[in-house]
């Protein structure tokens, strides 16, 4: 089994910026997939951007050159920092994590983004 417990949420205002970060624990494969989804009211959860622990990362278009994941793995932390927040960013964020072929997830932190 795997915990996840992300931190850092809250509100912003538009053009703002802020910092989520997400601690796992438990049984952690060396080899594992991390990072974030978002689900706003309404619509389906999406995906925002994650990062194997080799470094490769897939980020939504829509976050492209605004986000950037980071990821520790000696310590099993990741990170999104999230800049020029735009109000259509209002969602939970949710942590990620993927090993073995099985999802994990975290409780998820709001960020509202105020225009």
């Amino acid at each position: 089994q795997v915990q996840l417990v992300e931190s850092g949420g809250g509100l912003v205002q538009a053009g703002g910026s802020l910092r989520l970060s997400c601690a796992a624990s438990g049984s952690i494969a060396s080899i594992n997939v991390m990072g974030w989804y978002r689900q706003a009211p309404g619509k389906q959860r999406e995906l925002v951007a994650v990062m194997s622990t080799g470094g490769h990362t897939n980020y939504a278009d829509s976050v492209k050159g605004r986000f950037t994941i980071s990821r520790e793995n000696a310590k099993n932390m990741v990170y999104l920092q999230m800049n020029s927040l735009k109000p259509e960013y209002t969602a939970v964020y949710y942590c990620h994590h993927n090993q073995a072929w099985r999802d994990y997830w975290g409780q998820g932190t709001q960020v509202t983004v105020s225009s």
